[in-house]
């Protein structure tokens, strides 16, 4: 087979360049911006014989106003399509191959990105937020994310002095930074379990973001899940050993307030800059839980960072990636 690739500009660019960031300085010392290409790449290893068909989603990071992607450059052997899930409008690489399959695919994906640091507290808040309002599913419970019972009992008790919904997201940012542990070692971390979070009072960052976006949705304030990537701050290239998440939560007047809770635990003295700001050291690749992969997988996704494989429509765990980037002009 031919390998083939496609340059193209993302969707949606026009016009983002004009969004700038009006009103939302950055965090003190930090870059108001960074960038870089961005490469994902993976490996689909021992395909069965006689397999007949092969099935490959990978997230791929999209124009919005924190971030403009570019250019987007997808290499693969067989035939991909860029599709859109329904849930958050995530935007999906799919690589389909039918019989005869090969033993090994290999599937690389890089993106041109321009970040940009904000915080929404500063200034006029969150431009271009009337464009992106909170629905329905930014109240709702995800499959790990319940916001009923302890996880609300919780979010009453932690919120009970606060009378805006500023002042209860502030107090549910502090609460989990202050309570919660990055510890990476046992079993049942990195699922985004926010009642394991709240028992063990441990994780990582999707432990710590699952926790905040269950308490916030229990006390009446949208919220969502966003998954990405972290650029090393001191770096201008190299390899990236796996996904960063945080949070944002919706307060009406200011926008899309983001919640980076497992850094501020990890460097306290970013606590301030990480409630209601984002440094540029970052890519965000997909928005939401249990994601409906399209075309149609054979499961929901917990959360959609890594590549989701399947082989005669079962999931297929075969697959080693890697990640890298490099600073434009390094």
């Amino acid at each position: 087979m031919t390998r083939r690739a496609v340059v193209a500009v993302a969707a949606g660019l026009t016009g983002v360049l004009g969004w700038g960031l009006p009103g939302c300085r950055t965090p003190a010392g930090a870059p108001d911006s960074r960038t870089f290409r961005f490469t994902y790449a993976l490996e689909v290893r021992s395909i069965p014989p006689g397999a007949r068909e092969l099935s490959v989603w990978v997230p791929v990071p999209k124009t919005d106003r924190h971030q403009v992607v570019r250019e987007l450059k997808v290499t693969a052997p067989v035939a991909y399509a860029i599709a859109h899930e329904k849930k958050y409008g995530n935007s999906i690489l799919h690589v389909s191959a039918a019989a005869p399959l090969p033993e090994r695919l290999e599937i690389e994906l890089e993106a041109l990105v321009e970040r940009h640091a904000y915080n929404v507290l500063q200034g006029s808040g969150d431009p271009g937020a009337a464009a992106d309002p909170p629905g329905p599913r930014d109240l709702a419970p995800d499959r790990l994310v319940p916001t009923d019972g302890t996880i609300a009992a919780l979010a009453r008790d932690v919120t009970k002095d606060e009378a805006t919904p500023l002042g209860k997201a502030r107090a549910i940012y502090d609460y989990v930074t202050d309570t919660m542990r990055y510890d990476k070692t046992g079993t049942g971390w990195g699922r985004g379990d926010a009642l394991y979070a709240c028992d063990a009072r441990a994780g990582n960052c999707t432990d710590f973001h699952s926790l905040i976006v269950g308490m916030a949705r229990a006390s009446g304030i949208p919220a969502r899940f966003v998954m990405g990537f972290p650029l090393p701050e001191d770096r201008k290239q190299g390899e990236i050993p796996g996904y960063h998440c945080w949070a944002e939560v919706y307060v009406q007047g200011t926008g899309w307030l983001p919640m980076d809770s497992s850094e501020a635990n990890r460097h306290p003295e970013k606590r301030q800059a990480f409630f209601g700001g984002l440094d540029a050291n970052r890519v965000q690749f997909s928005l939401g839980r249990d994601l409906e992969l399209e075309p149609a997988a054979s499961e929901p996704v917990n959360f959609f960072v890594y590549p989701h494989v399947e082989v005669d429509g079962m999931p297929f765990d075969g697959v080693t990636r890697r990640f890298s980037f490099a600073e434009i002009g390094a």
